[in-house]
């Protein structure tokens, strides 16, 4: 990374690899903190530095600009208060029926301990007031069963319910609708085709799992092998493979930090990563969401205060990221993180559970996507899940800390090992992305889901909806606000054809529910379009045009 902020360039690592596993400086064993190992910084000079300003112009993908802005459009203050009203009736109500169920004038569909009087409740009533009250009324918006792999068109499950979604009866049709909401990036998510023949092959040799943990008998050639491509792909030293992607952040994170390490995370960060932090024992700092002004401000105070109480310097801090946010779709800030990590000694997490496949030229992720050099990450993680069309997670570096995970992971040791036809269809896909099929069809993919992004999220701005995150992403959040407002818009949009799930409260905040389009290789642009189409009629019907900016009737090219 050079002296002005950029990515590229080789790597020269700050301290040795064990300093991440153990908070030793290298090989002295010493235990003061790596941020001012080598008399690299002092606290009383950081103290009295002054913050510079960062640069949000950026070197990207194919030499084009890319500029990443801290601001995004709010809806007006009005519908904020207004949602407030509404939660406020809402609740209102929830007491008041809740009453009734009291005095038995309402029938009590939910769990209720019996005969279990002199004990204390395993669980309190109102803890479960939401979703008793608010969430089970709309919870058909937020999932809907299907019956198919999750591809650019899906048979939905239909169902009836006469009791406001506490029960349904299924009369054992289905309903087909383009599919607007699986994460299914690339396209991969099929039952067809060669990756799916060498799947089914590999189900014949080795069966549907191995049936026993990476410590003792689960580690089989295929997950070598898969472990060796991976981390050509990403291009590291070395990586290692789990069966779940959630516990990939939630068991190995306590594996690399504990008390007297301090984790900084970004206010939208996973529940995975949140739920690993808190297990570590580790002290966890908060930033603002891709705020690096107040990202360095809280290293510079953390680095200054020290460890609570004592004031002794931290063994470590690990800074967690993610490359592409889920609910809002936005881009983190990749160049400015590593400008940060170098400057103060920090290590850097960097969950790719949606960006790896999904952007970048080569389909390699947000290192890919600003050309930086994936040597100057300490930490890839990342899932399956999404791009891959599989299952699992994965964890990649350099190869003495990912031997030293191997070791110590509790997913290595208690989990059951990931299955080789997972394996397969994982080293499959990677095998198409990266052309070692022979074929262009890899490319193809990458480059018709930024072409779709792009030309999905500019024609719902134009059309005047409120819409989070980066133009080039795929997870493309429109804000309804309301939880009311997001149940219209989804079973609207799916009497329509369009399958899409809402995401409101405690998922996001009270005020910003939305309904969250998942934007996929396959989608061909008529299935945009009628996609477009809908919104537009379901926009000016429930009146969710929010937006402020003048729109534009210039043309938009697919």
């Amino acid at each position: 990374m050079g002296p002005d902020g950029g990515c590229a360039g080789d790597y020269c690592p700050i301290v040795d690899a064990i300093t991440l596993i153990d908070g030793t400086n290298g090989l002295n064993g010493s235990h003061k903190c790596v941020q001012q190992s080598n008399g690299s910084i002092n606290r009383q000079e950081l103290a009295n530095s002054m913050n510079g300003k960062s640069k949000r112009q950026l070197n990207g993908q194919n030499g084009r600009q890319i500029y990443i802005s801290d601001r995004k459009e709010e809806p007006p203050l009005y519908l904020e208060i207004l949602c407030y009203i509404s939660y406020a009736v809402l609740i209102i109500f929830g007491y008041l029926r809740d009453f009734l169920r009291k005095i038995r004038l309402e029938k009590t569909r939910g769990a209720v301990e019996s005969h279990r009087e002199g004990y204390v409740p395993l669980y309190q009533s109102f803890e479960s007031f939401f979703t008793r009250n608010i969430y089970r009324r709309v919870c058909d918006g937020c999932n809907r069963p299907i019956t198919c792999v999750p591809g650019a068109e899906i048979d939905v499950m239909d169902r009836v319910t006469n009791d406001y979604n506490w029960t349904f009866e299924y009369p054992g049709t289905t309903t087909r609708a383009i599919n607007m909401g699986s994460y299914n990036y690339l396209g991969f998510a099929e039952n067809e085709g060669t990756n799916v023949d060498r799947v089914e092959g590999v189900l014949h040799k080795y069966g549907v799992g191995v049936g026993a943990t990476r410590h003792e008998l689960g580690t089989i050639d295929i997950q070598r092998e898969l472990e060796l491509r991976l981390a050509q792909f990403l291009g590291v030293e070395s990586s290692i493979v789990f069966g779940m992607g959630f516990a990939t952040n939630s068991t190995n994170i306590p594996t690399l930090a504990s008390k007297g390490c301090l984790i900084i995370s970004d206010e939208y960060n996973h529940a995975s990563i949140i739920l690993g932090s808190k297990k570590s024992g580790a002290s966890v700092a908060v930033f603002k969401h891709n705020d690096m002004k107040d990202l360095e401000r809280k290293i510079r105070d953390n680095i200054i205060n020290g460890q609570e109480n004592s004031h002794r310097a931290w063994k470590k801090i690990i800074i967690i990221v993610e490359g592409i946010y889920s609910m809002e779709g936005t881009i983190i800030n990749l160049p400015e993180i590593i400008k940060l990590k170098l400057k103060y000694r920090c290590y850097v997490y960097l969950d790719e559970a949606h960006s790896i496949g999904a952007i970048g030229r080569r389909g390699r992720g947000v290192s890919d996507y600003f050309g930086c050099d994936p040597k100057d990450i300490d930490l890839w993680m990342g899932t399956f899940t999404k791009s891959f069309g599989a299952a699992g997670g994965y964890i990649a570096g350099r190869k003495q800390l990912i031997d030293y995970i191997a070791v110590h992971s509790q997913s290595a040791t208690y989990a059951t090992s990931i299955a080789p036809c997972i394996a397969q269809q994982i080293m499959s896909v990677i095998n198409v992305i990266m052309g070692v099929d022979g074929t262009h069809d890899g490319q193809m993919r990458i480059a018709r889901l930024s072409r779709n992004a792009r030309y999905f999220r500019r024609r719902l701005k134009q059309l005047g909806f409120v819409v989070y995150g980066n133009d080039d992403s795929p997870v493309v959040p429109i804000m309804i606000c309301f939880c009311s407002k997001i149940s219209a818009v989804v079973r609207t949009a799916f009497t329509k054809g369009i399958g899409t799930v809402g995401a409101a409260f405690p998922a996001t905040p009270l005020t910003t529910g939305r309904v969250r389009f998942c934007v996929s290789a396959s989608h061909t642009k008529e299935m945009l379009d009628k996609a477009l189409r809908v919104m537009d009629e379901i926009g000016d019907q429930v009146a969710i045009k929010y937006s402020k900016q003048p729109k534009s009737c210039e043309k938009i090219i697919y």
